[in-house]
């Protein structure tokens, strides 16, 4: 799996003019992908590097400041651009493998108590944050 985590201030995602998930005040927002070969280990994994990176203000994590987590699943994470001018997305997963793994990482992270909003898989969605120092990492488990 692939992430790209965004400590922001705010963050919202919006669906065909409403608002479908948001998080209102500091925490991340974490754009997931996943690609063929992952399955529950790797998003079991993803939720605990979410939660746990000491990304936050002054070296603090999700779990150390109840920060909230705005989770929006992004297949083109995967993209490939080495060749052509056409990007291939064949690395990433079809939808019925990544979106229950999507879905894993959104129930880790509740489980843990962490306070996760969503955007909606598959959807043509509107990602608005305000990104926080500008500071935004790239993980891969």
């Amino acid at each position: 799996m692939r992430a790209v985590l965004q400590r922001v201030t705010r963050g919202s995602v919006t669906v065909d003019g409403e608002v479908v998930g948001a998080i209102d005040r500091p925490g991340l927002v974490a754009l997931v992908a996943a690609t063929h070969d992952d399955g529950p280990a790797e998003a079991a994994a993803m939720a605990r590097k979410i939660a746990e990176l000491r990304i936050l203000a002054d070296e603090r994590s999700v779990l150390d400041d109840g920060a909230p987590v705005l989770v929006v699943s992004q297949f083109t994470l995967y993209g490939e651009t080495r060749k052509g001018r056409r990007p291939s997305w064949s690395a990433a997963a079809p939808g019925p493998v990544a979106e229950p793994l999507v879905d894993a990482v959104v129930a880790a992270l509740r489980a843990r108590g962490v306070e996760v909003a969503t955007g909606r898989f598959g959807a043509q969605m509107q990602v608005e944050l305000v990104n926080d120092g500008p500071f935004t990492v790239l993980v891969d488990v």
